[in-house]
Order: C-alpha cells, then structure tokens, then sequence
C-alpha cells in the first residue's frame, strides 16, 4: 500500500430485512399463539378429509368390486411338455449339462432348469438360442 491518499469506498450500503410471513408462517404453532395473547381473532377451519385417508382409498372400492366380480382364473403360459422334453433330448444327445447349456446360449444355468422343469413362462429369444445351440427345431410343432 504505497503512495495514493486516504482509502475510500464506492460500495452501497445493504440493508437486510425480514419478510412478511408467508401463509406456512401464519399457521404455525408460535404465531397462533402470539395471535391469540395480543387478543386478535383467529379462525379455524375443519378439513372434511383431515386425518383420513379417503384420497387413496375412494377410488380402491371400485376396483375392489371389479376384482370381487372377475371369475375367469388367470395365469402366465407355461413350457408345454413336448418343449421340456424336446430340450432335454436335445440336450443329452449333445452330452451337455444344463450348466453348459446356459454357457452355450449367455444364459443362466437357472433357466435351463426351468424351462427343462416346466416352471418357465416360455420366451422366444431363449427358444430359439436353444434351437441354436442344440441343432434342434423346438418351435413350429404345434
């Protein structure tokens, strides 16, 4: 700090202030009280949902009903047995084991043994890697 005269400032004074309180403030517990110790009036106001959970559950009766009422039983399709079998000859007749077999097709062995189970819900993808794999026609035989 050499040479020039006295330091002086250019900044502008800045002056914080709170702000109003916001519709979130009014409601607080701390303001009501304040409210209601300086003595002015304060209203209060009974939700008809409040401490209910009637938005969720309004419209759940109707599918309760629709689902009371469905009589058809629905289930996911499963390897038919010509599929299990198919795969398990095919399988042998190359002497792989179903941990080989899911190597060959970039499964994992957990598939095989579903689909080999019948437990699997049946996947054209998998299919036809097992057609590849085994040499074999697995699709079509309907």
């Amino acid at each position: 700090m050499s040479g020039g005269g006295p330091i002086s400032q250019d900044w502008e004074p800045v002056v914080i202030r709170k702000k109003a309180p916001n519709a979130a403030a009014k409601k607080d517990e701390k303001a009501v009280n304040a409210a209601r110790r300086s003595g002015a009036e304060i209203e209060t106001i009974k939700k008809s949902t409040a401490g209910t959970n009637k938005a969720a559950s309004s419209s759940t009766s109707l599918n309760t009903r629709k689902l009371d009422e469905e009589t058809e039983n629905l289930a996911h399709d499963r390897v038919p047995t010509e599929l299990k079998k198919a795969i398990m000859q095919g399988r042998t007749d190359k002497k792989l084991t179903q941990a080989q077999l899911a190597q060959l097709i970039n499964e994992k062995p957990q598939i095989i043994q579903e689909y080999e189970s019948g437990k699997a819900i049946p996947n054209q993808q998998i299919i036809g890697k097992l057609e590849r794999a085994l040499g074999v026609k697995l699709r079509g035989k309907k």
